[in-house]
């Protein structure tokens, strides 16, 4: 159950940032001159009186010192007062990325129950860095506040079943691909004794072919159907992306080499043609130079 629960709250993970999100900027104040903590603590207190099922919050100051005690259901643990928590993982994220972070599910120290951690860093109107505010709610609650909807699962549903039916299919191709590269050693002979570069340069371009494809299908599988790696690797589509159009690269750079010595023995004129491909490969590898930064920037705004 505990498994279940964790994939359900990573589905959701999403909703559950924005609903804090909200909260932490519906009541907290932020970017004023002069924010001290008697400023943010009523404004904390009031989003947990509002959460029935909260399990405390607390205020870190910039170093992530906890500057209150921790205000739980039960009451108020003075002795969390002063105490570090810089190595945590929902103030260190909230100070580096500079905006509303939740935490993955860690076993709770007041209740001892698997729990997650909201946090929203605050700034004075310089931008700096004043406190970080933190609410701490049971991965139960997590999960029911980023409950998707009927639709949602209908549709979620519906997705498995179109990315299972993709894979399956692509899964055939890699197979016939990678049948008509091995046959190419028995059709075309090849062995030691009767070596052709030609030859196994065209095996060599189906089975790679063969691979960037099932590494594709398998990429769906494990992300799409079984839910793998979608929250711990955010990259999961540019690391599908990435894989083929890599394979790809690699086909063609082995066509490209393949027409060059092909070009220089039988007719040197049409090398051009060889050049326009490995202009193509060196395009398609800027290109993908430029994807990576970009969405590794976007991924780690």
């Amino acid at each position: 159950m505990v498994t279940l629960d964790i994939q359900h709250f990573a589905e959701g993970r999403t909703k559950a940032r924005a609903y804090f999100c909200y909260l932490f900027s519906k009541n907290i104040p932020n970017r004023l001159p002069s924010i001290t903590r008697k400023m943010i603590m009523p404004c904390l207190l009031k989003i947990k009186a509002d959460l029935e099922n909260c399990e405390g919050v607390y205020l870190l100051d910039e170093k992530g010192v906890q500057v209150s005690p921790t205000f739980t259901q039960k009451g108020q643990i003075d002795d969390d007062a002063g105490k570090i928590r810089a190595d945590r993982a929902y103030y260190y994220k909230a100070a580096r990325e500079e905006r509303c972070t939740i935490t993955d599910p860690y076993p709770s120290l007041i209740t001892g129950d698997l729990t997650v951690t909201a946090s929203a860093p605050i700034f004075n109107e310089h931008g700096e860095l004043k406190y970080v505010a933190c609410l701490d709610i049971s991965l139960e609650e997590a999960i029911k506040i980023a409950h998707p909807t009927t639709m949602d699962h209908i549709f979620s549903e519906f997705f498995k079943f179109a990315y299972g039916a993709f894979a399956l299919a692509l899964i055939a191709v890699t197979v016939l691909l990678f049948f008509k590269g091995i046959q190419s050693f028995f059709v075309y002979e090849i062995t030691p004794d009767k070596f052709k570069i030609k030859d196994m340069f065209e095996a060599t371009i189906l089975l790679t072919l063969s691979l960037a494809i099932f590494d594709l299908s398998k990429t769906l599988i494990e992300e799409e159907i079984l839910g793998r790696h979608k929250e711990h690797n955010v990259s999961g589509p540019h690391k599908t992306m990435v894989r083929f159009l890599g394979s790809i690269i690699i086909a063609l750079s082995i066509e490209a080499l393949m027409l060059v010595f092909k070009f220089a023995i039988i007719d040197p004129d049409k090398l051009i043609y060889a050049m326009y491909i490995v202009a193509g490969v060196a395009m398609l590898l800027i290109s993908l130079a430029v994807y990576i930064k970009f969405t590794k920037l976007k991924i780690d705004e």
